[in-house]
């Protein structure tokens, strides 16, 4: 398929950061060509929020969208979905935003499976994609900063959107609505293109896996910039692949700012326990490993890139890189620990996972859907309200079987029949109401009186109020 690429930049409003559990209030977007110039009007929708879902009132403050608003003027998540595929969705798009893959693409992802859809297809299928602008702007700031004025906050590197809109005269009026960080998204993402456009041209085609995967398995050191790595190195080391992932589409990879000789005579669990993350400052340096995906557009770069200007911004030399590398290529048996130590986690976050109450809208991730239940999703998004109980009873697994009813309830909630109802009155108060004082309902109202305590601001007083006043009229009782 020869298809017509385009950007499609994007931001959500949510009711948290759980996307699990919470739920995008606010969807907006801007479709440009691959030369940032626009395409077509902006995308700004509001969604509806269901009765089984309580905000985070502290995410209301920022964004100051209450539920009534998504009642009053929102579509359902059906209806958003079928614009969503029909007018947005469509063949070579590139799906990219600020913080997108780790944050927006998987509300994105939760969304379309609890609708029953495939939750990956829109970003693969028809010469669609998707990218993420933030680890752009790590990488610019470490390697290439020239013609970019780069703000600090108390004297440490700070990448926030906001920050750099400001610190370079970009209009940013309206920080934290959707639509206005879509508009400051591109406007960044345009000045790393015009000030350092080969940069941008290498980090666009990392979007392919074939390409990362060339890089990292190489055996080479390369340029990696994340997140995971500290501000005073601007977020950017020199790693080399370790082993393979035994269970994701990527690399276990060391950073060769540190000696391996401190880890190499720990034991696998020893080498676990220095793995997990601890904020205890007195605690042994972590182990310097981390899991690079091929699949999520990392920020990585042939080692050539590290000129001597930039080995200075990110405190690391040519030598000290060889010296560790020589030092990690003697190291006998480490790689193998290393992947115990891997095991031996993974089956602790195995055993946390088991213990914890899990609703089905939140198992996107414990398997993919067999054909014959994705065929029958097809079914049942096409089916009419009255016949969904019906179509949903061809459904084998479990999660599907669980969903059937809430989707239901939640988009079409007028054509329940009273045995629906009840069942849907009885889902609203085993999620909002059990567990007394500890329950969401419980610990919504309890932040809510918090900040009612500390709040002076008046709009922000306001939404405090409308908050109180929604939980008063979604407030289930025990007479279904």
């Amino acid at each position: 398929m020869n298809t017509q690429q385009t950007f499609f930049w994007y931001d959500l409003e949510t009711t948290g950061v759980n996307s699990r559990e919470d739920r995008v209030m606010q969807f907006a977007g801007q479709r440009t060509t691959l030369d940032l110039e626009p395409v077509g009007d902006p995308v700004n929708v509001l969604i509806k929020l269901s009765e089984d879902v309580l905000p985070s009132p502290d995410a209301i403050l920022i964004t100051g969208i209450t539920p009534q608003q998504t009642i009053a003027d929102g579509l359902t998540e059906v209806d958003f979905l079928r614009y969503f595929q029909s007018e947005v969705a469509v063949p070579g798009t590139i799906f990219v935003g600020f913080n997108s893959v780790r944050f927006d693409d998987e509300f994105m992802r939760f969304m379309h499976y609890r609708n029953f859809y495939d939750a990956y297809a829109w970003q693969w299928q028809d010469g669609r994609g998707r990218w993420d602008l933030l680890d752009v702007v790590r990488m610019t700031r470490a390697l290439r900063p020239e013609g970019i004025v780069w703000p600090e906050v108390d004297g440490i590197a700070s990448n926030r959107l906001e920050l750099l809109t400001r610190a370079n005269d970009i209009d940013h009026h309206n920080a934290h609505d959707a639509l206005a960080d879509v508009q400051a998204c591109i406007a960044v993402a345009n000045l790393i293109k015009t000030k350092q456009p080969k940069l941008f041209e290498w980090l666009l085609e990392c979007r392919d896996k074939k390409k990362v995967t060339a890089l990292v398995e190489s055996g080479e050191p390369f340029v990696y910039s994340s997140g995971k790595y500290p501000s005073e190195f601007d977020k950017t080391t020199v790693v080399v692949r370790l082993a393979p992932h035994p269970g994701k589409q990527g690399s276990l990879v060391f950073d060769l700012r540190h000696d391996v000789s401190e880890f190499a005579g720990l034991s696998a669990r020893d080498l676990a326990s220095r793995w997990r993350w601890t904020r205890d400052p007195a605690a042994p340096p972590r182990l310097p490993v981390k899991t690079l995906q091929y699949n999520r557009c990392p920020a990585v770069a042939p080692l050539g890139v590290l000129d001597s200007a930039s080995q200075k911004r990110v405190k690391l030399s040519l030598a000290h890189v060889q010296k560790n590398l020589a030092l990690l290529r003697k190291a006998t048996g480490f790689q193998e620990k290393v992947l115990e130590a891997l095991a031996i986690l993974d089956k602790e976050q195995e055993g946390r996972l088991k213990r914890q109450a899990s609703s089905a809208d939140s198992r996107l991730y414990d398997g993919f859907i067999a054909q014959p239940d994705a065929t029958v999703m097809g079914v049942i998004r096409a089916a009419e309200p009255s016949d969904i109980s019906q179509v949903a009873a061809d459904f084998t697994d479990p999660r599907l079987i669980s969903l059937a009813p809430l989707y239901k309830a939640r988009n079409f909630s007028k054509l329940l029949t009273d045995d629906e109802r009840v069942a849907w009155e009885s889902h609203r108060y085993e999620v909002l109401m059990s567990g007394g004082t500890e329950s969401r309902l419980g610990r919504y109202m309890h932040r809510l009186g918090e900040l009612a305590e500390t709040v002076k601001d008046a709009e922000k007083r306001y939404l405090l109020e409308e908050l109180q006043l929604y939980a008063e009229s979604i407030m289930p009782t025990q007479d279904f």
